[in-house]
């Protein structure tokens, strides 16, 4: 006879999902998994009688705000074991999955600026937790009718469920500290530079033009020039201080970091390639974070965004810009790098050689572009070697592009 399945729920089990408690005489077992789908409910049978109902597995979704997170569990078939709000603390989340503990197997949260934290006090804590791509998940999302907190929650709950999610790589608690130190430089560089620009738009009104200046001699111009206006020195000389207290301190950053970077071994190495300085050493160290994350070293490049996009649908098929879609920061410092190597750099190498070459047939632009990527691609594997970089045997061409 066929075997029959179990009837509805009983008023405890209801009772008990929502309390967030699961009944104890259940058995718990592993089962086959097939990609990343693993039933979370299954029936023992033998014949036509119900041996009993296995719990396999509890997936959990969190949508995470700045005070509050929404939190929702999910079996295999779909049925809610536990929705709750709790705040967007380590200990209160783990506090509600604590009872079922023995029956979570895979925490999703969506990627936003508490993730990290959180990440890292679940995984402490023994959960399996994965940090979910922010565009991905907001695609998944965005079919549902209403969007709400519970419901992303349910709907990341959902994802883990059917195994179509796709995790980011969460970067290490050192790497992350080395990034907030370089974030603030490039903040204290963009400040400063608004600053300088305000002054040069506010006493243009006046016809007093700063030119084209080294950024040491920017203050005593500026003063140089409001010497005969005293009404417009009292708006620019509270600018003009505060710009000289940031330049002050943006030494001392630049001065931290660059000791940190001779300090480290892999910065060392970075740095034996003409153009590669401290900055960016330490910016593709703490950005890469883990080497053996990529297959190929040829991935990471359009993990940074350095290459082309691709449009193809039908017979058309054309390639346009960067995608421009990975680490804005590091793909900054690597253009600069590039950009110093065939134009600054007196050292001559085979990437240079051929840098310039690109140069006179495509452009300035684009080989600069072209470069930077050929910089990401040997940096990784510098790092998988540990091999110093290898100039190669080239001859300095005396033609400049």
């Amino acid at each position: 006879a066929a075997p029959r399945m179990p009837e509805k729920a009983s008023k405890q089990d209801v009772a008990a999902r929502r309390d967030g408690v699961l009944p104890t005489d259940r058995k718990v077992r592993r089962g086959a998994s097939w990609g990343n789908r693993i039933p979370a409910v299954c029936y023992t049978f033998r014949g036509s009688k119900t041996y009993g109902r296995v719990v396999m597995r509890l997936l959990v979704g969190l949508d995470i705000g700045l005070m509050k997170t929404a939190l929702c569990c999910v079996d295999g078939n779909g049925e809610v074991v536990l929705e709750v709000v709790v705040a967007s603390e380590p200990a209160a989340i783990i506090a509600k999955l604590s009872p079922l503990r023995d029956h979570v197997d895979l925490i999703g949260l969506e990627a936003c600026p508490l993730s990290e934290w959180l990440y890292g006090a679940l995984v402490e804590d023994g959960f399996e937790t994965f940090c979910l791509e922010t565009r991905h998940t907001q695609r998944f999302l965005s079919t549902r009718p209403n969007k709400t907190d519970r419901t992303d929650a349910h709907g990341i709950a959902s994802m883990m469920r059917l195994g179509h999610f796709k995790s980011v790589h969460v970067k290490s608690k050192q790497s992350q500290l080395t990034r907030a130190s370089l974030t603030a430089r490039k903040q204290f560089m963009t400040s400063m530079l608004q600053i300088e620009n305000t002054i040069r738009g506010l006493i243009r009104v006046e016809g007093m033009k700063v030119g084209r200046i080294h950024r040491n001699n920017f203050s005593a111009r500026v003063e140089e020039l409001c010497s005969s206006s005293p009404e417009m020195w009292q708006a620019i000389e509270p600018l003009l201080r505060a710009r000289d207290v940031m330049r002050s301190e943006l030494k001392v950053l630049n001065l931290a970091l660059e000791r940190k970077a001779r300090n480290d071994p892999v910065c060392k190495l970075f740095m034996t390639i003409p153009g590669v300085g401290p900055l960016t050493s330490l910016t593709f160290k703490s950005t890469i974070d883990d080497p053996h994350r990529f297959k190929s070293s040829k991935l990471v490049p359009a993990h940074l965004g350095l290459t082309p996009r691709v449009y193809q649908s039908g017979e058309i098929d054309r390639s346009g810009h960067i995608s421009k879609s990975g680490d804005k920061l590091l793909r900054y410092h690597l253009v600069n790098a590039a950009a110093s190597m065939l134009m600054i750099s007196g050292k001559w190498c085979s990437i240079k050689a051929w840098g310039v070459r690109l140069a006179k047939k495509k452009g300035k632009a684009k080989a600069i572009i072209a470069v930077a990527r050929k910089i990401a691609i040997v940096m990784h594997k510098m790092w998988l070697t540990g091999e110093p970089y290898q100039f190669g045997t080239v001859k300095a061409d005396p033609e400049t592009p």
